[in-house]
């Protein structure tokens, strides 16, 4: 994953830029980069942030960052930003997404007898290959659609030029960039958490595949949106912070009516409900108020040195994490029936450790509901799981057991209620030691976050998504 914020201002933006970046360190832990334009050209930092948090490493250097507008970027990908040198003029560009066909534009560009100078283990840059196909064009605008059109997958950028700074969101809006307004400044983000404690407020959402051009004065559209549009679903499920929007529409109530309609569709008996920290306790408040029943935390977190367990890269670091970050409340689980809402179950490791944690505490029983439907898919479009093989999500590897071809029988098994979707969520059940286990049905999420259908990327759970 990862996020972007940018901004074009009146005054010095280096604090707001700082700011704004930091904002988005939800979104990974790898890399994270800032650049500013000013008299003297483009002056950029690049910093690894997998053992230390993003103000720490940027925040003695900030008197060396002058200028008035600025782009940074939180990556679990390349390094960024870079700075570009061509016949449009000089630029820096940071970028989030994922490039599928990376081999046949590489292949394209070496026929052109192009070449790439920031690679990563002997494999270009995908930052490098975005701004390589910009600069095919006759102008940014072009160049930003061209990119669009030859990349599969999604790819939102921004550029910082001469002009002012370049905002463009992906082909299908698989993540969204917003911008925000106050009097001397202009602000684009991909977390509307970012803009409140600067002074922003929401002034435009971005459609997919819309560029605009912000400088201190205001911004302009550049290029339309689209038509159609698949934003991410799991954005509201898990990755997004629940003080953001997307598409007006925001993460925490989204996960309170997650829950809601989990509680809805259940009559287990329980003492007590919780949410597996951090982003399943916004699930587990809204089951909790709907069924009226108590809400409570046998599970805290450790969150001065901790990180989310997603991102690090290494899967011992990814389990260790897990262990180390929850610590039981031995008095809220001895003797209860808890309920734990989870944002989702991806291999199900770090889950099942935690189910037996608090049967080793004394739990009568544990029941688990997930706020979406079981993972079947890996995503394609947004970096997220990809060091995972299919068989890695836990219910592809059930599946495979059942069926001895983890590809047969997928629809079937994605549907909710059916023979085999009830079957493979009995296994799982199992092999995790749970009393009971239900999954939200994809229909409830769609309603719960209330776009259309054709309007979401579901392609986790159901493999649909457009090309």
């Amino acid at each position: 994953m990862g996020g972007l914020f940018g901004i074009a201002s009146a005054t010095d933006c280096v604090s707001d830029l700082y700011y704004g970046t930091d904002y988005h360190s939800h979104l990974g832990t790898r890399r994270g980069g800032m650049a500013v334009r000013n008299a003297n050209g483009i002056y950029r930092s690049i910093h690894n942030i997998e053992n230390s948090y993003f103000r720490t490493k940027f925040e003695p250097e900030l008197n060396r960052f002058h200028g008035r507008k600025g782009i940074g970027v939180i990556s679990d990908t390349d390094p960024q930003p870079l700075i570009i040198g061509s016949h449009l003029g000089s630029f820096g560009i940071v970028t989030v997404g994922r490039i599928n066909n990376m081999d046949e534009l590489v292949r394209r560009a070496f026929a052109r007898r192009s070449y790439f100078s920031d690679t990563i283990g002997g494999t270009p840059n995908p930052t490098e290959i975005v701004a390589m196909l910009i600069c095919q064009e006759e102008s940014f605008e072009a160049g930003i659609r061209a990119a669009q059109e030859a990349i599969q997958g999604s790819c939102s950028l921004l550029l910082l030029t001469e002009k002012g700074v370049y905002a463009a969101r992906d082909r299908l809006g698989r993540t969204a960039l917003v911008i925000g307004r106050r009097d001397d400044a202009v602000a684009v983000t991909c977390e509307t958490c970012a803009l409140p404690n600067l002074g922003f407020e929401v002034d435009h959402f971005l459609g997919p595949g819309e560029v605009v051009l912000l400088t201190a004065d205001g911004w302009e559209q550049r290029v339309p949106p689209g038509n159609r549009m698949q934003i991410c679903s799991f954005l509201w499920v898990y990755y997004g912070y629940p003080a953001s929007e997307y598409e007006g529409i925001n993460v925490e109530h989204v996960r309170y009516n997650c829950g809601a309609a989990l509680a809805r569709n259940d009559n287990v008996e329980v003492d007590m409900v919780a949410g597996i920290p951090d982003s399943g306790i916004g699930h587990a408040i809204g089951y909790a108020n709907e069924r009226k029943i108590p809400y409570s935390r046998p599970f805290v977190k450790y969150t001065p040195t901790w990180p989310r367990s997603f991102m690090p890269q290494n899967q011992t670091m990814r389990d260790l994490v897990a262990k180390m970050k929850l610590i039981p409340v031995k008095r809220l689980i001895q003797g209860r029936r808890l309920l734990f809402c989870e944002d989702s179950i991806v291999r199900g490791t770090q889950l099942k450790d935690n189910i037996q944690i608090l049967f080793d505490y004394g739990a009568r029983e544990v029941h688990v509901r997930p706020a979406c439907p079981t993972l079947i898919f890996p995503c394609e479009f947004l970096n997220f799981s990809t060091s995972r093989s299919n068989l890695d999500l836990a219910g592809r590897k059930i599946i495979q057991q059942l069926e001895g071809d983890e590809n047969k029988n997928l629809d079937a098994y994605a549907r909710c209620g059916s023979s085999k979707n009830l079957e493979m969520i009995e296994q799982i059940r199992s092999g995790l030691r749970l009393t009971s286990l239900k999954y939200q049905c994809l229909e409830d999420l769609i309603a719960a976050i209330g776009l259309p259908k054709e309007r979401l990327c579901t392609h986790c759970w159901d493999g649909s998504s457009y090309c």
